[in-house]
């Protein structure tokens, strides 16, 4: 596991079908992770399952952050992933969702921080990045906060009930990152 004040990092266990079949399935957050239809419960066992499996080889990574301490000890409050990772490159795609009850807290931040130590200590990556909606303004912050640098716009990338969005990408070159003080 990874840890850091208030959480945990953990690998994907059996018990967590769940309520990653609830959180894949909620159409609230699909216009973040591109999700245009349901995922069966079959689905996700299977993702389970296979979440094991050499993350080199996959090419991903989801670790379910865990809450420790005096608030809720092992409550599940989110999910973080790396995607698209490209060992010869040393890089990956990093994603996060933090269920409603559990935002504005920190969480997201102490997650991603984690993250980011992990990738660049245990995995030896040399940078990562996001995308993230031009109306995302609280991940916006998040990630510059913690060093993230916007790198691109990719325009009217992403269509919505309000019309077209600018998504924008962010990357960290792990070499120079620095924990908060």
């Amino acid at each position: 596991m990874i840890h850091s004040e208030h959480i945990r990092l953990r690998a994907v266990e059996p018990g967590d079908v769940d309520l990653l079949y609830s959180w894949e399935n909620d159409p609230e957050i699909w216009h973040v992770s591109n999700t245009l239809a349901p995922y069966s419960r079959f689905q996700i066992e299977q993702f389970v399952m296979n979440a094991q499996q050499d993350l080199f080889a996959s090419g991903q990574l989801r670790l379910i952050i865990e809450m420790k301490g005096d608030k809720l000890p092992g409550e599940s409050a989110g999910a973080i992933d790396l995607f698209d990772i490209d060992a010869v490159n040393r890089r990956a795609g990093i994603g996060i969702l933090v269920s409603n009850a559990f935002r504005n807290k920190g969480i997201a931040t102490e997650a991603v921080e984690a993250m980011i130590l992990y990738t660049r200590v245990t995995l030896h990556l040399h940078q990562l990045y996001c995308h993230i909606s031009e109306d995302n303004l609280q991940s916006i912050r998040m990630f510059e906060k913690l060093g993230f640098t916007r790198c691109g716009t990719r325009r009217e990338w992403l269509i919505t009930t309000n019309g077209w969005k600018d998504e924008y990408m962010y990357q960290l070159i792990l070499d120079s990152f620095t924990t908060r003080a």
